[in-house]
C-alpha cells in the first residue's frame, strides 16, 4: 500500500491502543474519576455536556476564526511594507519579535484595561491575533524576499516598477511560504484564544475555556477532558482547512510540495 494511507492507519491504531491501555488502567487501578476519568466517561460527558459544550465552542472557534482573520491581514500588510526596502524591514522585524517573545498573559491586563471590560470578546480576539500574528508575518516576508534570483534580475533588466514586481514576480512567490505561516497561526489562534478568556477570568465571552475552568473547579473532570476534546477537534479542523487551502494554491501554481 502506498501513499499517506499506511502513516495514517498507524497513527489511528496507535491512538486505539493508547485509549484502550487508558481504559483497562483506569478499571484495573481503580483511578477515581475526579482525578483520571476513563475514556468511556469522557465520551458519555462528551454526549450529556453537549448542551453546554457546544454553544461554548462556537464562540471560541468564532473567536479564533477573527483573530486569525486579522493576523493574517496585519501580519501580510507588514510583510510586505518590509519586503519592499531594507529600512522598513529594519524596523518592522523588531517589532514583530518583541510582540512574538512577550507572553500572551503579560499583556492580556493591559489589553482588557485599554478595551474595556464590558468587551471582553474583543479582547480575546486581539490578543489571540498578537499571538498568530508572528507566523504570519514571518513566512510571508520570508516567502516574498525569496522570489528567484534570475527572475529578479529580469525584471531590473526589463525597468519594471517596485508594484509590478511585488505583484507579478514575489507575491505569486510568496504564497506557499505565507499558507504555512498561516498554517500555523490557525493552531496558535486557538491556543490564543483559550489563554485569552483564561486571563480575561469574567466568563463573559462564556467561551470554552470559561466552560473547562467552571468544570475543573466543580470536579467535573469528564467534562473537562471532554472541552478539551473540543479544543483539540478544532485545531485539528483550521489546520485540515488552511492545508486545504494550502494544495488549492499549490496546484494553482504548479508548485511541487
Amino acid at each position: 500500500m502506498r501513499g499517506p494511507w499506511p502513516e495514517r492507519l498507524a497513527g489511528l491504531l496507535a491512538i486505539g491502543l493508547l485509549l484502550a491501555a487508558w481504559e483497562i488502567g483506569c478499571r484495573a487501578l481503580a483511578v477515581p474519576a475526579y482525578l483520571l476519568p476513563p475514556p468511556s466517561a469522557v465520551a458519555r460527558a462528551l454526549v450529556e455536556a453537549a448542551p453546554r459544550l457546544l454553544p461554548s465552542a462556537g464562540q471560541t472557534f468564532l473567536q479564533a476564526m477573527q483573530a486569525l482573520a486579522l493576523a493574517a491581514g496585519v501580519g501580510g500588510a507588514a510583510a510586505v511594507a518590509a519586503s519592499l526596502h531594507p529600512a522598513a524591514r529594519g524596523a518592522i522585524r523588531p517589532l514583530a519579535v518583541i510582540l512574538q517573545v512577550t507572553p500572551v498573559v503579560a499583556i492580556a491586563p493591559l489589553v482588557i484595561l485599554w478595551v474595556g471590560l464590558d468587551r471582553a470578546q474583543l479582547s480575546v480576539v486581539l490578543l489571540a491575533t498578537a499571538v498568530a500574528v508572528f507566523p504570519v508575518f514571518s513566512g510571508a516576508l520570508t516567502g516574498l524576499t525569496s522570489a528567484d534570483p534570475d527572475l529578479e534580475r529580469l525584471f531590473d533588466l526589463h525597468g519594471a516598477s517596485a508594484m509590478d514586481r511585488l505583484v507579478r514576480l514575489r507575491l505569486p512567490s510568496s504564497l506557499p511560504f505565507a499558507v504555512e505561516g498561516l498554517r500555523v497561526g490557525a493552531g496558535l489562534a486557538v491556543v490564543g484564544a483559550v489563554v485569552a478568556e483564561f486571563v480575561a477570568g469574567t466568563g463573559a465571552t462564556q467561551g470554552l475555556a470559561w466552560r473547562i475552568l467552571e468544570a475543573g473547579n466543580r470536579l467535573r473532570t469528564a467534562e473537562l477532558m471532554a472541552g478539551l476534546v473540543w479544543l483539540t477537534l478544532m485545531g485539528l479542523g483550521l489546520n485540515l482547512g488552511v492545508g486545504l487551502v494550502e494544495a488549492a494554491v499549490r496546484r494553482r501554481f504548479g508548485l511541487a510540495r
